[in-house]
């Protein structure tokens, strides 16, 4: 048999070939820079998620930041343009309601805005920063319109906190469910008066950092500001060892590789939250007082530990699977000890609720930071723990 013409075999692949395919493409690519991270992300990875080969999907973008700066855009467009659905002046319930929905759509994809964004050049990062002002901006003009209170624009940004919590975890639950729980929680941090936190607010004793005294803890103390400020990934073993007045070559008789300093942070921080923790639950009274004693103290440690934290949380994704599981089992219990007491003070959640919720409030508690810049004192810590718990439903 003759072979078909080449006209007709381009004709056939041209209609086998999806008409949205950058869009899968670029689905796919929000979900393994999610889950992932940036640089350890591949385009071949990337490309066995949407079924073609890394040599089609260069077709559509010519390098691996090229389509990581596509996703960074995808999340933040989708809301603009779910907003601009809603009409002008419409009820806060109809404009989170808007936000929720595309966000829980784009679960899988968005964990690339709160962590990854910081790999996008200085330009791409401030255009989406202008893109993302806008879309609180909106949101604070329905929260002032119907919730008149102080500090509107800190409730706005914890409220998309708490909607947007759901991009960072993969606790399974319906989307159904998880919209109606997220609004109901966003709609409770709207109406919450940060300024009520402060009242009988009883200050948080953490444990404190080690004090640096040996050459090894001096790297690890040296390198997490590096790490929170330009990405794991970004930062050179010369950057470290300039920082604590090392030849990088001498770094290794501490550490056998800067994978190993990251880990090393990652671990004191869980075991710094776990501490907290502990002493947070000596001799409370009841589940109620459990859940803001681990509120307030969940808090302090963001405001007191935030470049350690924003390691922590930003880098455990992209640790290969044997370093990133004890961190991982770390998380779970922590998580597991805040859905024990929030089942107990909420007996009408059951257990996927209650951790959907603890999530919501961890965003709540990260957002509301970013905006307060994390300038710590009783005040801030006050209103964020007073948000957090809004967003809990006590």
């Amino acid at each position: 048999m003759a072979p078909a013409p080449a006209s007709a075999r381009s004709a056939a692949t041209s209609a086998s070939r999806p008409r949205n395919r950058k869009q899968l493409i670029v689905e796919a690519a929000g979900r393994v820079f999610s889950e992932r991270g940036y640089h350890t992300a591949s385009m071949e990875e990337i490309a066995a998620g949407v079924g073609i080969t890394a040599a089609a999907l260069y077709r559509h973008f010519p390098n691996k930041y090229a389509l990581f700066a596509e996703c960074a855009d995808v999340m933040v467009d989708g809301l603009a343009a779910a907003l601009d659905e809603v009409p002008p002046g419409a009820a806060l319930t109809d404009v989170l309601t808007a936000v929720t929905r595309v966000t829980v759509a784009h679960r899988a994809s968005g964990g690339v805005y709160r962590w990854e964004a910081r790999y996008l050049s200085h330009e791409d990062r401030r255009r989406l920063k202008v893109k993302f002002g806008r879309l609180v901006g909106r949101v604070d003009e329905a929260v002032q319109r119907e919730r008149p209170l102080a500090d509107g624009r800190l409730r706005a940004v914890a409220a998309l906190g708490a909607i947007g919590s759901v991009t960072m975890h993969r606790t399974s639950i319906a989307q159904r469910r998880a919209e109606s729980l997220l609004l109901a929680s966003a709609l409770r941090v709207a109406a919450t008066d940060p300024a009520a936190g402060r009242v009988g607010t009883l200050p948080v004793e953490l444990p404190a950092q080690p004090v640096p005294r040996t050459r090894r803890a001096q790297i690890l103390a040296a390198s997490v500001p590096l790490f929170a400020r330009d990405g794991f990934a970004s930062v050179t073993n010369g950057q470290i060892a300039e920082a604590v007045g090392l030849t990088p070559s001498a770094l290794y008789r501490h550490y056998p590789g800067k994978l190993d300093i990251l880990v090393a942070a990652c671990l004191q921080a869980a075991a710094l939250l776990a501490q907290g923790v502990e002493r947070s639950l000596h001799e409370v009274a009841g589940p109620y007082d459990a859940v803001v004693a681990l509120a307030s103290t969940y808090v302090a440690y963001c405001f007191e530990h935030t470049e350690l934290n924003s390691v922590a949380e930003a880098e455990v994704a992209g640790l290969p699977a044997g370093l990133r599981r004890p961190l991982v089992l770390a998380q779970r219990e922590h998580i597991a000890v805040w859905e024990q007491q929030l089942l107990l003070a909420r007996p009408e959640l059951d257990p996927r609720q209650a951790r959907v919720l603890v999530h919501a409030g961890f965003g709540v508690a990260v957002e509301a930071g970013r905006r307060l810049r994390w300038q710590d004192g009783p005040g801030p810590r006050a209103a964020v723990t007073a948000l957090l718990v809004g967003a809990l439903g006590l």
